[in-house]
Order: structure tokens, then sequence, then C-alpha cells
């Protein structure tokens, strides 16, 4: 197969070569340039609209996806049919790693695409090809499974031992890092409070006041489903 023959949207696998280099993904760590390139040429690039739901809660697990621009979240329906936000994937993650198991699984959750986004998607029988020809992608994707279970283990701790007013600066901070993008002022991060109290296990409520009292003192700017964070270091250590 021509080493650029799956890439669509004017993208060559040596331009998205170079956009997965400057992400550094967990993913590709420790594999040499040339097997990136060949890597990354065996994958479709697709861009996607925003709130694009790319991969549901219960479908079987057929696409593996490495997130370029923008990044994405993790959700699913509460019993009453809400959407409760499980995390959020900053450009450089990856999604739907069920793919790589030999027998066939369903996905746990649902991703849902941020805004206007791009990503590298493989098949499921090419992404475990690929991890036949190139060991370390099963490596890595270990390593990924162990980051998710840091995460929880932070937010275990965190709603046992902190207050409200703690996991909400600590939920804002994070996000603001790692998904905020730079404007004049700090951080400028898409969230809505109910995704905040979803994930900080409070009140919408909370989150207002909480919002209202940080942006009095200065350390964000609120609004219409967006919020502006001067420091996430310096909200995080205010709470602490």
């Amino acid at each position: 197969m021509n080493s650029q023959a799956k890439l669509t949207a004017g993208k060559t696998s040596f331009d998205v070569a170079a956009i997965v280099a400057g992400l550094k993904p967990r993913f590709l760590a420790g594999v040499d340039p040339a097997e990136t390139h060949s890597i990354v040429a065996a994958a479709t690039f697709k861009r996607f609209g925003a709130n694009t739901v790319v991969i549901r809660e219960g479908d079987r697990a057929e696409h593996f996806f490495l997130m370029l621009s923008w990044g994405a979240r993790h959700f699913t329906m509460s019993p009453k049919g809400e959407k409760v936000v499980v995390r959020w994937l900053p450009p450089g993650e990856v999604t739907g790693g069920a793919s790589f198991l030999s027998e066939p699984v369903s996905y746990v959750l649902s991703t849902e695409m941020m805004k206007n986004s791009s990503a590298l998607v493989w098949d499921r029988a090419t992404i475990r090809s690929l991890a036949v020809t190139y060991p370390r992608l099963m490596e890595n994707m270990l390593l990924v499974a162990h980051d998710y279970l840091l995460f929880y283990r932070i937010l275990h701790v965190t709603l046992s031992c902190q207050s409200a007013p703690q996991r909400v600066a600590q939920v804002l901070g994070y996000l603001a890092k790692e998904m905020g993008q730079s404007v004049p002022g700090g951080l400028e991060l898409q969230v809505r409070n109910e995704e905040l109290a979803h994930q900080a296990n409070v009140t919408i409520f909370t989150v207002s006041r909480l919002m209202g009292e940080w942006q009095r003192k200065g350390l964000l700017t609120k609004g219409r489903g967006k919020v502006v964070v001067r420091s996430p270091e310096e909200l995080i250590l205010m709470e602490a």
C-alpha cells in the first residue's frame, strides 16, 4: 500500500507525522521517527465537527483514535439520562484502546469531540497488526492504562480528603493546564458549571458560588460556557 493512501483531507503522512512529533503522545513514546511514520501512514486522518460523538458506549470497539487538535472528552449517561463527563482528553491523548484486545469487546465510555477537531483513526485489524509489528505500542498502551489508574487514585483521594472548594479548584486548575488555550489574561477553557460539578462531585450551586467568588478575587473571568483562569497554580494553592 502507498504510504500516503489512507490519509485524507489534504494531509500527507509526513504532514501528520510532524504534527504528532510536536504533540509527543504517550502512545508513541520510544518509537523512532521511521516507525512513527509507518504507524501514522496506516491511519486515516479525519476531521470532526464540534460535539461529534466518535465512540458510543456499548458499541463494539472497532476503532482507535489519536487526538491531533482541541481534544475530546469521555462521558457516560446517568440512570436519569444526564451526560456525566468522566475525563477530558487533550491533543496527543488516545481513545478506543479496547480495540487492542484480542477478543472483541464493547466501549465502556463514549467519546465526544469538544470543538471542530482532527484525529488519526485506525481500525481494529490495523492497530492490532501494528502492535505485533511494533511491540512498543502495546507497552505504551499499558502505560496509558497506568495513567488512568493514577488519575482515578488521585480522584478517589480527592473525594475522600478534600473540601468542595479544594476539589473544584483542583479540577479547574488541572483542566486549564491540560486543555486551556492561551489568551490575554490567562488560559481559556471551554467548560460548563455542570461539567465541573460532575467532575468535582459537588452541586452546580456550589460551582456557581465558587466561580463568582474567584472572579471577584481576580483569579478567573467567567463567560457563557467558558472560563479564563489567570493562574491554575495560584488557584490550586489558594484552596490547598
